[in-house]
């Protein structure tokens, strides 16, 4: 399964903005670190607010901050703002309906965005967030470990 760039924005600015809840980050912020389009970004940031998910400031040091609740919100949630997956059933033109092979393959590709869909609606933005906390610790770890290893 492959989520439109828009989509993409969306989850990446929601877990910016769920991270530090009380923090306002700009457009121009959250674009300029995932080297997305300012322009393009706005849009989903409008889709957000409109969904209730994130607030906006206006003027001098304005910007954009979380409004949902970030043990709720899931992130098939988030999502289903931009696109419609959940309908989506092997209708890709990947593989050939009209032989035995090409039907069987697209039975596997509907069973994995089956199994795509229901992680998404089981994995909160809390547990997203503790996920990437978690990894952090871990890649911190690993680069203190290195250096315990060679006495430096």
């Amino acid at each position: 399964m492959k989520l439109q760039k828009s989509t993409s924005l969306a989850l990446y600015s929601v877990l910016e903005f769920a991270a530090n809840p009380g923090r306002q980050l700009s457009a121009a912020e959250i674009a300029e670190k995932y080297a997305a389009s300012t322009h393009h970004l706005a849009k989903v940031l409008r889709e957000l607010g409109r969904a209730g998910l994130v607030e906006s400031a206006r003027g001098v040091g304005g910007g954009y901050r979380f409004s949902g609740n970030a043990k709720r919100l899931t992130l098939m949630d988030v999502i289903d703002l931009f696109e419609d997956i959940r309908t989506r059933t092997g209708e890709s033109d990947e593989f050939d309906d009209s032989s035995e092979i090409g039907r069987a393959l697209g039975v596997v590709m509907t069973e994995v965005d089956e199994i795509a869909k229901a992680t998404f609606r089981s994995i909160s933005v809390d547990t997203m967030l503790k996920l990437i906390d978690r990894q952090r610790l871990a890649l911190a770890d690993a680069q203190v470990q290195p250096a315990i290893d060679t006495g430096a």
